[in-house]
């Protein structure tokens, strides 16, 4: 119906055209404007970055208005990311051939290693700690035993 209301001879549709003329006429401008609201408070918090891109994705869609440019959309992205791997970002996203695709790897990326570096860190924390577990307290050998609450010494 909507490509027979155009105009004899106009060029071929482009789908973001459609998509937007879809939306402008099935889903009501409250709905449009709620998800915008949503996109522009969205954080990554306690998501991984693969699950803020899809909710980022989703609400993208009704508000694609926002951020009418490739780099307005990196922008966006990158300023909802936490704090683990939002520095790295940015300064990824100032490389001229940075585009949304390339940007959500990017932090997945950085993520999963920091993820991975952090449970190392604290894998051999916990280990180091377990290590140093003498036995006694006090420190030395004439300390109380740990356990048994005794003494090593005369009463």
């Amino acid at each position: 119906m909507w490509e027979d209301s155009r105009e004899e001879g106009s060029p071929p549709v482009r789908w973001t055209e459609f998509a937007d003329a879809f939306i402008d006429h099935f889903l009501p401008a409250e709905t449009k404007a709620a998800r915008a609201a949503e996109l522009e408070n969205l954080k990554h918090g306690r998501m991984s970055v693969w699950e803020y891109h899809m909710r980022f994705a989703c609400m993208f869609k009704y508000a694609i208005y926002m951020f009418p440019t490739m780099e307005a959309r990196v922008r966006r992205f990158i300023q909802g990311l936490s704090p683990l791997v939002i520095n790295e970002a940015a300064i990824a996203a100032l490389n001229s051939d940075m585009n949304y695709g390339k940007i959500v790897a990017f932090a997945q990326a950085r993520e999963t290693r920091k993820l991975k570096n952090r449970m190392e860190r604290e894998s051999s924390n916990r280990a180091r700690s377990a290590g140093n577990f003498s036995g006694t307290f006090g420190g030395g050998g004439g300390g109380r035993t740990a356990f048994r609450g005794g003494s090593s010494g005369p009463s």
